[in-house]
C-alpha cells in the first residue's frame, strides 16, 4: 500500500512538474484552484484545488452560575483535495473532493470495509437537455440550506446544531435537477434524488430500502448572482433584494440508522432493524446589500422509532425523532468585517434520551480574500434542559487555492 501510494505521489508531481512552464503565466487567480488544465484539443479541463482550515476552541461548563471544567482543543478541522471540471463537452461535468484529515476520514466500519472515509464527492453532472441536469455518483443531497453550503463558505466557524442533529448529508445515486422561468424575475428550481439511503462510502450494499428527497426553491425577484444562495455572508453586496424559498422531503424506506442515513446503525440480534424515516426542511435565504438572513426549520419522524430485538427487547438504539429551528442574521461592513448572530434550537423527543438545547451565537469574521482567506470567531452559549449548560469559544483560519 505504501509503495502504490509513493507511485501516486510520484506521479503526481511529475504530471505538475510537466504544466509548470505552461500554467506559470495563466495560472488562476488565488482561491481560483491551484492548476486549471485544459487538452489541447479542448476535449476535458480539470482544475485542481485545496483547502485548510485550523480551529482551536474552549469550553467551560456551567454549574449553579460558575463557569468550571475548562476544556482546550486545536486541531485541523478539514483538509481537502479538489478536482473538478468537464470531458467531452462542457456539459458532462465532474467534481471529486478528498476529505484527509481525521475528522474527514472518520466513520470506518464494517460497513465502509473498515476503510476510512477519504471520499467527500464523486459525482458527474450531465445536461441532457435545456435545463435539465442528471447528476450521478455520491454527492450531497439536496436537503436543507445550510448543508449544502459548502464547509468553505460558511458564515459562522462551523454549522448549527439543528444541522448537527437533523442533516441528511452525502449519499451514492441520482439525481435530476431542472428550474423553469415562470416570468422575467420569478424562477423556480426542482431536485429529485434516488440513493442508497445509507450515506457515502458504504461498501456492503443497499442494507435497507431506498432514500428518495425532493426539493422545490422559489425565487421571487430572480436568481442570486453566482449562486449566493448557498454561500455565507453578503459577500458580493447584492444591489437589489434577493430571495430564496425553500422546502425538502425526504423518505427513508427502511432505514438503518438512528439518523436516516447517518448516526450508528441499529442492530439486533437477527440482523439491521428496519423502519420508514421521513425528514421535512423549510429554508429561506435574504441578502441586500451586506446583510445577509438565513432562517431553517426541520423535522423527523419514523414509523417506529425504538429499535428492538427478535423477542421484543429494545437494542438501545432510538431514531433522533424531533424538530429543530435556526435563524442567523449579520451584516457585512465596507472593512469586510461582519458582524452575525444566531439562535439554534433542537427538540428532540423524550423518548430518543436526547436533550432539548437553545443555543446562542455572536460570531465576528474577517474575510481578506472573500471566503478563501479569512479568519473567523465566535462565541456560543448552549442552554440545555437536561444536562449542564456550556459556553464555547472558537478561533478558525482557513485558507483556499
Amino acid at each position: 500500500m505504501k509503495l502504490k501510494l509513493t507511485a501516486l505521489a510520484v506521479m503526481l508531481c511529475c504530471v505538475l512538474t510537466s504544466h509548470a512552464q505552461e500554467t506559470e503565466t495563466n495560472s488562476p487567480k488565488f482561491g481560483k484552484g491551484l492548476f486549471n488544465l485544459v487538452g489541447k484539443d479542448s476535449t476535458w479541463s480539470m482544475k485542481i484545488g485545496t483547502r485548510m482550515q485550523f480551529l482551536g476552541s474552549s469550553i467551560w461548563n456551567e454549574d449553579d452560575g460558575d463557569l468550571g471544567n475548562p476544556q482546550s482543543n486545536m486541531l485541523l478541522r478539514r483538509a481537502r483535495l479538489k478536482f473538478d471540471g468537464f470531458a467531452l463537452t462542457p456539459k458532462l461535468k465532474y467534481k471529486i473532493e478528498l476529505g484527509l484529515s481525521n475528522r474527514d476520514m472518520s466513520g470506518a466500519s464494517y460497513y465502509t470495509h473498515n476503510t476510512p472515509r477519504v471520499v467527500m464527492d464523486a459525482v458527474m453532472k450531465w445536461n441532457f437537455h435545456g435545463n435539465f441536469v442528471l447528476w450521478f455518483g455520491q454527492t450531497k443531497l439536496p436537503g436543507n440550506r445550510e448543508r449544502v453550503i459548502s464547509s468553505s463558505n460558511l458564515q459562522f466557524v462551523d454549522r448549527s446544531i439543528l444541522n448537527a442533529g437533523f442533516n441528511i448529508d452525502r449519499d451514492m445515486g441520482i439525481q435530476l435537477h431542472h428550474q423553469i422561468a415562470i416570468t422575467e424575475k420569478f424562477v423556480i428550481t426542482e431536485a429529485l434524488a434516488v440513493s442508497q439511503g445509507e450515506g457515502r462510502n458504504v461498501t456492503t450494499g443497499n442494507l435497507g430500502g431506498h432514500q428518495y428527497t425532493g426539493r422545490v426553491e422559489l425565487y421571487p425577484f430572480g436568481k442570486f448572482e453566482g449562486k449566493e444562495d448557498y454561500v455565507g455572508s453578503d459577500l458580493k453586496r447584492t444591489a437589489t433584494p434577493k430571495l430564496a424559498l425553500g422546502v425538502s422531503y425526504d423518505f427513508n424506506d427502511n432505514a438503518v440508522r438512528i439518523r436516516s442515513n447517518s448516526g450508528s446503525y441499529m442492530e439486533t440480534d437477527t440482523g439491521l432493524f428496519e423502519t420508514d424515516i421521513t425528514t421535512l426542511f423549510v429554508d429561506a435565504m435574504f441578502k441586500y446589500r451586506g446583510l445577509s438572513i438565513m432562517a431553517e426549520y426541520a423535522d423527523r419522524d419514523a414509523d417506529s422509532p425504538v429499535a428492538i430485538n427478535s423477542d421484543g427487547t429494545p437494542t438501545g438504539d432510538i431514531v433522533q425523532i424531533g424538530s429543530g429551528y435556526n435563524f442567523s442574521a449579520g451584516y457585512l461592513f465596507k472593512n469586510n468585517w461582519e458582524l452575525a448572530g444566531r439562535y439554534s434550537n433542537t427538540d428532540f423527543k423524550e423518548i430518543t434520551g436526547r436533550d432539548t438545547t437553545n443555543e446562542y451565537t455572536l460570531g465576528v469574521s474577517k474575510y481578506i480574500v472573500g471566503h478563501k482567506l479569512k479568519v473567523q470567531t465566535d462565541i456560543t452559549y448552549a442552554d440545555n434542559a437536561i444536562k449542564s449548560d456550556k459556553l464555547a469559544c472558537r478561533l478558525q483560519f482557513e485558507i483556499q487555492f
